[in-house]
């Protein structure tokens, strides 16, 4: 496809009722790294309807689309992306709650989530209250802190399929396990999740929420832009050796820079942009890091932190590292 009948296609789309469209979106402006290039066209819709009309005409026309919530945990290639970015944020974003069940839109902010079901007597998502991000990201990669996760509440997802049709899956169904499920390589854009919670007192719900938000403050760096946590523990190594922050630390790596890419003083699992931090500079640092840490105890540190590439495929970002 020539670049004019590319550009020709993004606008026909942005005249259909898809959402409110933006050309040339910059986005460092939407991630939490602040890293990334231009998307071609950034869509954000408000409603599952305008979903599936995008859906659908991106997947007739080939057109390259990536889904993206608050961009937590995303590392956007410097070149940005060739095609669509569909952002689910606070257009995209209802939540009710009846009785044990919460529904909520993929927009859903997840620590809006966690004190909504705090106020209704809800628990089971005390763990979720400090994490910044969206429902639908956080139910993609099963997310939770203190290894726990979003999936052992989940009664059901609601996706969009690339024909623009609604599906719908049981959590078994989503087959989710640590930081991972089904629905990452379903091809489906995760809209709505239904949520059953058991019933709790509301004051001791709300005090393990804030005991988990002082403990984030004095241990992780909240103020500087950063995607959470870089690396993925495992049961084998967390037995055996440790986390990946204790790991990462003692191989005496915190301060370790590239660019304007450093790993934080705070907490060694997050890599914090000093200003001016490119995808080169992460993927750089992530490459020296893993290098590091298997010369030193033989153990592979993956990344929980996922690449978007300029074509909009995403992954785990070490399979975008450049060979040490």
């Amino acid at each position: 496809m020539t670049n004019a009948a590319h550009v020709s296609l993004l606008t026909e789309l942005s005249r259909l009722d898809v959402g409110q469209c933006t050309f040339a979106a910059p986005l460092a402006e939407y991630c939490t790294w602040r890293i990334g290039g231009p998307a071609d066209l950034l869509v954000e819709p408000q409603n599952i309807a305008q979903i599936q009309r995008l859906r659908r005409f991106a997947s007739e026309h080939a057109l390259p689309l990536v889904t993206i919530g608050q961009g937590s945990n995303l590392l956007f290639s410097d070149a940005g992306v060739r095609g669509i970015v569909l952002r689910l944020g606070q257009r995209f974003a209802r939540l009710a709650i009846k009785e044990d069940r919460i529904t909520a839109e993929a927009g859903v902010w997840i620590p809006g989530l966690a004190r909504k079901a705090q106020q209704a007597g809800l628990t089971g998502l005390e763990h979720i209250v400090g994490i910044p991000g969206t429902v639908g990201g956080l139910v993609l990669m099963n997310g939770g802190s203190h290894r726990q996760c979003i999936g052992d509440l989940v009664e059901r997802v609601t996706l969009v399929t690339p024909d623009g049709e609604t599906q719908e899956l049981s959590a078994t169904a989503c087959d989710f396990s640590y930081r991972h499920s089904a629905l990452q390589e379903s091809g489906g854009v995760v809209v709505r999740v239904d949520l059953l919670c058991p019933r709790g007192d509301r004051r001791a719900i709300r005090q393990v929420m804030l005991a988990d938000l002082r403990e984030r403050r004095g241990k992780f760096p909240l103020h500087t832009p950063n995607c959470g946590s870089v690396f993925l523990s495992s049961a084998a190594m967390h037995a055996s050796v440790g986390p990946p922050g204790r790991i990462i630390e003692e191989r005496g790596l915190k301060g370790r820079r590239v660019g304007g890419a450093e790993v934080s003083l705070q907490h060694a699992n997050f890599i914090v942009n000093r200003g001016g931090a490119t995808a080169e500079d992460v993927l750089t640092l992530i490459t020296a890091i893993r290098a590091e840490v298997r010369n030193a105890i033989g153990f592979e540190l993956d990344c929980e932190v996922r690449y978007v590439s300029p074509e909009g495929e995403i992954g785990p970002a070490h399979r975008a590292c450049p060979r040490p």
